[in-house]
């Protein structure tokens, strides 16, 4: 599956290339939040808690905790006003008390990242000076997995954990021909599969709310 979306995006990224009009680049950051999901998995031996685990896991963004929430896309718009391009963003999860007994540490914080091809579509001026766009994207999960059961040996480390998606609605702001300012709404959503160092494994449907503040810069 992974060679599958990589072809994939070199080839979109290819051909948009080819004949784009525009390639623009931009970063943003902002306020993030992961709303409840259920956990569940096998916990090692030696554990406190070993076996099957199932719960309901409440979820902190912490945005603007160190390592914060952050993005940035690269975006190749051709003459008709839709583009293909991809995106990165570092999403974060962090579990509450509601996390124990079975653990003392359970984060996705450095981050739960998300990485898309993207197609897009925008429309100029719509609202004056204002452009709406509209963006779809599917990909992969990247996290930091951060995991410790209680009396057992932490996982540290990134993983590819499953298939991600996203969907990004928004309006930029031209301040001049290259550069532009932007806001906008996004969403992800993403299948993880944890595995925990010790044996055992993890899995959880993530999704993350993003308000997002950014700037493009096009050429």
């Amino acid at each position: 599956m992974t060679r599958s979306l990589i072809a994939a995006a070199v080839l979109a990224i290819s051909s948009a290339a080819a004949a784009q009009a525009e390639t623009e680049i931009s970063f943003y950051g902002g306020w993030q939040t992961s709303p409840h999901s259920i956990l569940t998995g096998t916990l090692p031996a030696g554990v406190t808690f070993p076996g099957p685990v199932r719960k309901r896991i409440g979820w902190d963004g912490k945005s603007f905790t160190m390592p914060p929430y952050y993005g940035g896309r690269v975006t190749f718009w051709n003459a008709g006003n839709t583009g293909w391009g991809f995106e990165l963003s570092h999403d974060k999860a962090y579990a509450g008390a509601d996390m124990a007994p079975e653990f003392t540490r359970l984060e996705f914080t450095d981050g739960h990242n998300i990485i898309t091809v993207n197609y897009s579509k925008r429309w100029p001026n719509k609202w004056k000076t204002f452009t709406p766009y509209l963006s779809a994207g599917l990909g992969v999960a990247l996290p930091h997995v951060d995991v410790t059961p209680t009396g057992g040996t932490r996982t540290y480390g990134y993983q590819m954990t499953g298939p991600a998606m996203r969907l990004t609605a928004g309006a930029s702001y031209a301040l001049n021909d290259h550069w532009k300012l932007f806001t906008e709404y996004q969403f992800t959503a993403s299948d993880n599969d944890v595995s925990l160092d010790g044996g055992g494994d993890l899995h959880t449907r993530l999704i993350t709310n993003a308000i997002n503040f950014g700037v493009s810069y096009g050429f």
